[in-house]
C-alpha cells in the first residue's frame, strides 16, 4: 500500500474516503487512533493508504474534486 494523503483536516479524510468508496478503491485510514497521543486536537496527521495499482485512478479523483493538493509527495 503506498499513502494517498497524509493531513489533519477530518474534513478532507471523509471527502477522500467517500470519493474512494464511491469509486470502488479501497484503502485504509492510519493513525486514525493517535487522537489518543495528541488529546484529541488533531495535531498528528492521519495516513490514508491505498495499493498502488489505484493510485493513478485515485489521484485522478482528487485532482478532478479540486483537491490535488492534498495529495502526498506534491
Amino acid at each position: 500500500m503506498i499513502e494517498l494523503i497524509r493531513t489533519n483536516d477530518a474534513v478532507v479524510i471523509s471527502f477522500v474516503e467517500a470519493l474512494l468508496r464511491d469509486a470502488g478503491i479501497r484503502f485504509v485510514v492510519a493513525d486514525q487512533n493517535m487522537s489518543v497521543l495528541d488529546g484529541s486536537i488533531g495535531i498528528l496527521p492521519r495516513r490514508m493508504l491505498i495499493d498502488e495499482e489505484d493510485a493513478p485512478t485515485a489521484r485522478k479523483l482528487l485532482e478532478d474534486a479540486g483537491i490535488a493538493k492534498e495529495i502526498s509527495g506534491r
